[in-house]
Protein backbone atom coordinates (compact mmCIF):
# COMPACT_ATOMS: atom_id res chain seq x y z
CA UNK A 1 0.00 0.00 0.00
CA UNK A 2 1.36 3.54 -1.21
CA UNK A 3 1.55 6.37 1.12
CA UNK A 4 1.20 10.01 0.27
CA UNK A 5 3.72 11.92 1.87
CA UNK A 6 3.11 15.51 3.38
CA UNK A 7 5.27 18.05 2.20
CA UNK A 8 6.97 19.80 4.28
CA UNK A 9 5.91 23.12 2.88
CA UNK A 10 2.34 22.36 4.80
CA UNK A 11 4.92 23.70 8.05
CA UNK A 12 4.28 27.38 8.84
CA UNK A 13 8.12 29.18 8.23
CA UNK A 14 9.22 30.23 12.05
CA UNK A 15 10.83 33.42 12.98
CA UNK A 16 12.45 32.57 16.20
CA UNK A 17 13.29 29.52 18.64
CA UNK A 18 10.33 30.00 20.61
CA UNK A 19 8.13 29.82 18.07
CA UNK A 20 7.86 26.06 18.09
CA UNK A 21 7.50 26.00 21.79
CA UNK A 22 4.82 23.19 22.99
CA UNK A 23 2.90 25.22 25.80
CA UNK A 24 4.36 23.01 28.55
CA UNK A 25 1.64 23.46 32.36
CA UNK A 26 3.92 25.72 34.66
CA UNK A 27 2.48 22.71 37.39
CA UNK A 28 4.24 19.88 35.73
CA UNK A 29 7.13 20.72 33.90
CA UNK A 30 7.33 17.72 32.08
CA UNK A 31 3.80 16.23 31.56
CA UNK A 32 1.84 18.28 28.85
CA UNK A 33 -2.10 17.80 29.08
CA UNK A 34 -3.98 16.23 26.17
CA UNK A 35 -7.44 16.48 26.50
CA UNK A 36 -10.21 13.24 25.93
CA UNK A 37 -12.52 15.63 24.02
CA UNK A 38 -13.81 14.32 20.62
CA UNK A 39 -11.65 15.26 17.63
CA UNK A 40 -13.66 17.41 15.09
CA UNK A 41 -12.12 18.12 11.55
CA UNK A 42 -9.81 20.97 10.69
CA UNK A 43 -8.37 22.46 7.64
CA UNK A 44 -4.40 21.84 7.41
CA UNK A 45 -1.92 24.47 7.49
CA UNK A 46 -1.03 23.99 3.26
CA UNK A 47 -5.23 24.69 2.67
CA UNK A 48 -5.86 27.55 5.54
CA UNK A 49 -2.50 28.92 4.16
CA UNK A 50 -3.82 29.62 0.72
CA UNK A 51 -6.75 31.32 2.13
CA UNK A 52 -6.08 34.70 2.27
CA UNK A 53 -8.67 35.50 5.44
CA UNK A 54 -6.62 33.43 7.89
CA UNK A 55 -3.81 34.68 9.90
CA UNK A 56 -0.53 32.77 10.54
CA UNK A 57 -1.72 32.30 14.11
CA UNK A 58 -4.80 30.56 13.09
CA UNK A 59 -2.99 28.03 11.05
CA UNK A 60 -0.73 27.47 13.57
CA UNK A 61 -3.43 27.13 16.09
CA UNK A 62 -5.40 24.68 14.05
CA UNK A 63 -1.95 22.62 12.98
CA UNK A 64 -1.29 22.49 17.01
CA UNK A 65 -4.88 20.77 17.23
CA UNK A 66 -4.74 18.21 14.82
CA UNK A 67 -1.07 17.60 15.86
CA UNK A 68 -2.25 16.90 19.56
CA UNK A 69 -4.80 14.91 18.33
CA UNK A 70 -2.64 12.23 17.74
CA UNK A 71 -1.61 11.77 21.36
CA UNK A 72 -5.32 12.04 22.06
CA UNK A 73 -6.06 9.13 19.94
CA UNK A 74 -3.11 6.95 20.72
CA UNK A 75 -1.50 7.58 17.58
CA UNK A 76 1.86 8.88 19.58
CA UNK A 77 2.49 7.60 22.78
CA UNK A 78 3.55 10.87 25.39
CA UNK A 79 6.31 10.00 27.28
CA UNK A 80 9.21 12.04 29.47
CA UNK A 81 12.98 12.28 28.78
CA UNK A 82 13.59 9.46 31.58
CA UNK A 83 11.37 7.27 29.99
CA UNK A 84 12.69 7.92 26.73
CA UNK A 85 15.76 6.83 27.74
CA UNK A 86 14.64 3.71 28.66
CA UNK A 87 12.87 3.26 25.65
CA UNK A 88 16.27 3.84 23.84
CA UNK A 89 17.74 0.66 26.08
CA UNK A 90 14.88 -1.49 24.91
CA UNK A 91 15.50 -0.43 21.41
CA UNK A 92 13.52 2.05 20.39
CA UNK A 93 15.16 4.21 17.54
CA UNK A 94 15.30 8.22 18.63
CA UNK A 95 15.14 10.81 15.92
CA UNK A 96 16.15 14.42 16.88
CA UNK A 97 14.75 16.78 14.70
CA UNK A 98 16.05 19.87 16.01
CA UNK A 99 18.15 22.25 13.76
CA UNK A 100 22.35 21.42 13.52
CA UNK A 101 22.96 25.06 15.54
CA UNK A 102 20.72 23.00 18.25
CA UNK A 103 22.61 19.89 18.12
CA UNK A 104 25.89 21.14 18.35
CA UNK A 105 25.09 23.04 21.37
CA UNK A 106 23.71 19.55 23.02
CA UNK A 107 24.19 16.52 20.99
CA UNK A 108 23.16 13.62 22.07
CA UNK A 109 24.44 9.54 21.51
CA UNK A 110 23.30 7.24 19.91
CA UNK A 111 20.69 9.63 18.22
CA UNK A 112 19.39 9.77 14.37
CA UNK A 113 19.31 13.70 13.57
CA UNK A 114 17.44 14.89 10.89
CA UNK A 115 16.19 18.89 11.39
CA UNK A 116 12.35 19.72 10.74
CA UNK A 117 13.22 23.25 9.93
CA UNK A 118 16.74 24.51 8.23
CA UNK A 119 17.90 27.95 8.40
CA UNK A 120 16.33 30.22 5.90
CA UNK A 121 19.12 30.95 2.97
CA UNK A 122 17.08 33.47 1.39
CA UNK A 123 19.15 36.39 0.41
CA UNK A 124 16.47 38.37 -1.91
CA UNK A 125 15.02 41.85 -0.25
CA UNK A 126 12.28 39.82 1.30
CA UNK A 127 14.35 37.12 2.76
CA UNK A 128 16.21 39.95 4.41
CA UNK A 129 13.20 41.42 5.88
CA UNK A 130 12.16 38.34 7.43
CA UNK A 131 15.83 37.05 9.08
CA UNK A 132 15.26 41.55 10.15
CA UNK A 133 12.00 40.60 11.67
CA UNK A 134 12.92 37.73 13.10
CA UNK A 135 16.20 39.44 15.35
CA UNK A 136 13.98 42.70 15.88
CA UNK A 137 11.24 40.38 17.61
CA UNK A 138 13.62 38.57 20.26
CA UNK A 139 16.24 36.75 17.88
CA UNK A 140 18.60 39.20 19.42
CA UNK A 141 18.49 38.31 22.56
CA UNK A 142 17.36 34.61 22.31
CA UNK A 143 19.57 33.72 19.32
CA UNK A 144 16.86 32.77 16.44
CA UNK A 145 16.33 33.37 13.39
CA UNK A 146 13.91 32.99 10.15
CA UNK A 147 13.76 28.99 10.13
CA UNK A 148 11.96 27.59 6.89
CA UNK A 149 10.28 23.75 7.05
CA UNK A 150 13.16 21.12 5.18
CA UNK A 151 12.16 20.37 1.95
CA UNK A 152 13.84 16.94 2.35
CA UNK A 153 12.64 15.90 5.80
CA UNK A 154 10.89 12.68 4.93
CA UNK A 155 13.51 11.05 2.87
CA UNK A 156 16.57 11.70 4.82
CA UNK A 157 14.69 10.19 7.46
CA UNK A 158 13.45 7.18 5.78
CA UNK A 159 17.60 6.69 4.51
CA UNK A 160 18.52 6.27 8.37
CA UNK A 161 15.39 5.04 10.21
CA UNK A 162 13.70 1.62 8.71
CA UNK A 163 9.53 2.26 8.41
CA UNK A 164 9.26 -0.79 10.72
CA UNK A 165 11.52 0.98 13.76
CA UNK A 166 9.77 2.18 16.72
CA UNK A 167 10.63 5.37 17.07
CA UNK A 168 10.93 8.51 19.90
CA UNK A 169 10.44 11.77 17.83
CA UNK A 170 12.16 14.80 20.33
CA UNK A 171 13.45 18.39 19.37
CA UNK A 172 14.37 20.98 22.36
CA UNK A 173 10.71 22.55 23.52
CA UNK A 174 8.41 19.87 22.34
CA UNK A 175 6.10 21.11 19.34
CA UNK A 176 8.46 20.57 16.48
CA UNK A 177 9.02 16.78 17.35
CA UNK A 178 4.89 16.65 16.89
CA UNK A 179 4.61 18.04 14.59
CA UNK A 180 6.81 15.60 12.90
CA UNK A 181 5.23 12.74 14.29
CA UNK A 182 2.69 13.50 11.88
CA UNK A 183 4.93 13.11 8.90
CA UNK A 184 6.33 9.88 10.33
CA UNK A 185 2.68 8.33 10.91
CA UNK A 186 1.29 9.16 7.29
CA UNK A 187 4.88 7.50 6.15
CA UNK A 188 3.46 4.73 7.78
CA UNK A 189 5.92 4.11 11.15
CA UNK A 190 3.23 2.10 13.11
CA UNK A 191 4.94 3.00 16.94
CA UNK A 192 5.97 6.71 17.77
CA UNK A 193 6.85 8.16 21.18
CA UNK A 194 7.12 11.90 21.28
CA UNK A 195 9.49 13.88 24.24
CA UNK A 196 6.52 15.97 25.63
CA UNK A 197 8.40 19.08 26.71
CA UNK A 198 11.26 18.05 24.84
CA UNK A 199 14.99 18.50 26.18
CA UNK A 200 14.45 21.29 27.76
CA UNK A 201 12.62 19.31 30.67
CA UNK A 202 15.35 16.92 30.27
CA UNK A 203 17.41 15.91 33.56
CA UNK A 204 20.81 14.58 34.36
CA UNK A 205 20.97 10.99 33.62
CA UNK A 206 17.59 10.98 31.49
CA UNK A 207 19.38 10.80 28.17
CA UNK A 208 22.80 9.67 26.75
CA UNK A 209 23.98 13.60 26.37
CA UNK A 210 27.79 13.53 24.55
CA UNK A 211 30.57 14.83 27.14
CA UNK A 212 27.41 14.55 30.08
CA UNK A 213 26.27 17.98 28.36
CA UNK A 214 23.30 19.52 30.02
CA UNK A 215 20.82 19.16 27.11
CA UNK A 216 18.95 22.48 28.09
CA UNK A 217 22.18 24.14 26.24
CA UNK A 218 21.03 23.52 23.29
CA UNK A 219 18.19 25.56 23.61
CA UNK A 220 19.86 29.01 24.44
CA UNK A 221 21.31 31.90 22.35
CA UNK A 222 21.83 35.21 21.36
CA UNK A 223 22.70 38.40 23.98
CA UNK A 224 21.00 36.53 26.84
CA UNK A 225 23.16 33.15 26.58
CA UNK A 226 26.25 35.87 26.65
CA UNK A 227 25.52 37.37 29.62
CA UNK A 228 24.19 33.47 31.59
CA UNK A 229 21.05 34.69 31.81
CA UNK A 230 18.91 32.36 30.80
CA UNK A 231 17.08 29.61 33.28
CA UNK A 232 20.04 26.55 33.09
CA UNK A 233 22.75 28.60 32.97
CA UNK A 234 21.44 30.03 36.47
CA UNK A 235 20.73 26.70 37.71
CA UNK A 236 24.05 25.74 36.60
CA UNK A 237 25.66 28.79 38.34
CA UNK A 238 23.73 27.68 41.58
CA UNK A 239 25.68 24.11 41.47
CA UNK A 240 28.94 25.87 40.77
CA UNK A 241 28.20 27.99 43.61
CA UNK A 242 31.09 30.90 44.05
CA UNK A 243 32.54 29.93 40.76
CA UNK A 244 29.42 30.12 38.19
CA UNK A 245 28.75 33.46 39.89
CA UNK A 246 32.38 34.82 38.82
CA UNK A 247 31.54 33.85 35.52
CA UNK A 248 28.69 35.66 35.17
CA UNK A 249 30.35 38.69 36.86
CA UNK A 250 33.15 38.58 34.21
CA UNK A 251 30.72 38.13 31.12
CA UNK A 252 28.29 40.98 32.31
CA UNK A 253 31.35 43.24 32.95
CA UNK A 254 32.41 41.93 29.32
CA UNK A 255 29.50 42.70 27.48
CA UNK A 256 29.61 46.80 29.18
CA UNK A 257 33.38 46.90 27.84
CA UNK A 258 31.63 45.74 24.43
CA UNK A 259 28.72 48.04 24.22
CA UNK A 260 31.34 50.91 25.61
CA UNK A 261 33.58 49.93 22.76
CA UNK A 262 30.94 50.33 20.39
CA UNK A 263 29.76 53.68 21.29
CA UNK A 264 33.28 55.37 21.31
CA UNK A 265 34.15 53.86 18.27
CA UNK A 266 30.76 55.08 17.05
CA UNK A 267 30.95 58.48 18.46
CA UNK A 268 34.85 58.36 17.28
CA UNK A 269 33.85 58.18 13.56
CA UNK A 270 30.66 60.73 13.71
CA UNK A 271 33.42 63.34 14.99
CA UNK A 272 35.58 62.62 11.99
CA UNK A 273 33.10 62.60 9.47
CA UNK A 274 32.08 65.96 11.24
CA UNK A 275 35.56 67.71 10.63
CA UNK A 276 36.08 66.10 7.22
CA UNK A 277 32.80 67.72 5.94
CA UNK A 278 34.14 70.85 7.78
CA UNK A 279 37.21 71.24 6.27
CA UNK A 280 35.60 70.19 3.04
CA UNK A 281 33.86 73.88 2.75
CA UNK A 282 37.14 75.81 4.04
Amino acid sequence: MSHVLPSPAVLPSVSTKDSLRAPIPQSSPVQRSVGCKKARRVVGPCHAAADGSRSQDQVMREAERRWESQVREGKVKNVTCKAAGELMQDGWVLLDVRPKEEIAKAKLSGAEEVPLFVRDEDISPVGLAKKASALSMGGWWLGGTHMVPNERFMPQVQSKVPRNSKVIVACQKGLRSLAACEQLSRAGYPSLAWINGGFDTAQKGDLPAEGETDLRLGGIGGVSELLGWTEVQRDLQRSEGFAGGSNTIIKLAAGVLAIDAIVFFYELFTNWGTKGLSGGHL
